[in-house]
């Protein structure tokens, strides 16, 4: 197990700037996520942690030792890629034991690491089998047990389970929940997929453009986003988003006007709102939207279609304006196009500036 701090790291490819001013500390044994769109520098920071790529500028330290010009090799970390890489004339043995045979280390050695790796992947009765004789999931093991026998201090996985069908992923996130709980090691892994991250990690670190949006827990990410981005990388389905106007501010409330292009208003309580912001987008959960009974109150909707899931049904309409809106239920049933009106639960509601940014109340 090891700490590992980032510290103002940027990286440029010539003019183009890929990573700008990164400042992280993660724990030892914590498992990390790093999460965002393709083209956010969330790769290209990991290959940087591990030494595949150099900084523009700005310091990476492992255990409190700057390793800005340590090889990789000596780094203490191992790293999962997408691609499975696998010899396929060497059987499972051989390949999870080829880099320390590349080392030099002494056959004996090489042998009882691969069998503790292999024991605790379950692989035991697959060592002498070749990769074309092995499943998606199987081969995946493969790689992670390559990276387990260099018992290297930071474990780097870089969207491992990508390759991998729908049923096989979840089984494998599962199976990397299990394997750091029983490792304890520092485990990074990147993902574009924020269920993944919401599954494995004990915090997320959001990205977007090459900055950090926000570094937390994925529950703290969810209920309390610092913007309108994670706000809406974050939970699945995503959250909803209604233009609306200030009309009134008062010191410890505030009406909106025009909500999701409608004639309706919404009061909410708020300390300290902004005296100079009128455009605002209220952000609001598919959980926090409830089928209303169609008093003048509510915001009307127009029904496009339902997801019927068994155990929860999700509604997605058109407001007024033509905005998307998902409504959470439990009970109701549509088919075809329905309208309906809906009520918003003021202590769901989020809102964000026409910059995106959180607007927040004084003392929260």
């Amino acid at each position: 197990m090891a700490e590992l701090e980032i510290k103002s790291v940027s990286k440029s490819f010539g003019a183009v700037g890929v990573l700008q001013n990164i400042n992280l500390q993660i724990k030892s044994g914590e498992f990390v996520v790093f999460v965002g769109p393709s083209g956010c520098g969330k790769s290209t920071l990991l290959r940087m942690i591990t030494g595949l790529e150099t900084e523009s500028s700005g310091e990476i330290f492992i255990d409190g030792k700057r390793v800005n010009e340590v090889d990789p090799a000596k780094r203490g970390t191992a790293m999962v890629f997408q691609s499975y890489a696998l010899y396929p004339h060497m059987t499972v043995a051989e390949n999870m034991g080829f880099g320390l045979k590349m080392a030099g280390e002494p056959k004996a050695e090489i042998k009882e690491k691969v069998a503790q790796a292999a024991a605790i992947l379950r692989l035991e009765r697959l060592l002498e089998r070749r990769p074309g004789q092995l499943s998606g999931g199987q081969k995946q093991r493969v790689a992670i047990g390559r990276a387990i026998v260099r018992q290297p201090k930071v474990f780097l996985f870089d969207e491992p389970l990508s390759n991998l069908d729908a049923e096989l992923r979840v089984q494998m996130r599962a199976e990397l929940i299990d394997l750091h709980r029983r490792l304890g090691a520092t485990m990074i892994y990147v993902t574009h997929d924020q269920v993944e991250a919401m599954t494995l990690a004990d915090r997320i670190v959001v990205m977007s453009g090459g900055v950090v949006q926000q570094f937390g827990k994925p529950l703290d990410l969810y209920d309390d986003p610092d913007n309108r981005f994670v706000a809406g990388f974050i939970g699945s389905p995503k959250m909803n988003f209604l233009d609306a106007v200030v009309s009134e501010v008062g010191s410890e409330q505030i009406v909106l006007s025009k909500v999701g292009g409608s004639d309706r208003n919404l009061r909410l309580p708020f300390r300290g709102f902004p005296q100079k912001v009128r455009q605002v987008a209220i952000g609001i959960r598919p959980e926090h939207v409830r089928l209303g009974s169609g008093t003048a109150e509510e915001l009307p909707v127009t029904v496009s279609f339902a997801e019927e899931l068994g155990d929860v049904t999700y509604i997605h309409g058109k407001t007024p304006a033509g905005g998307s809106v998902i409504i959470r239920s439990d009970k109701a049933r549509f088919s075809g196009k329905d309208d309906c009106t809906v009520a918003l639960d003021p202590a769901g509601v989020k809102l964000f500036d026409a910059d995106g940014r959180r607007l927040r109340e004084i003392g929260v």
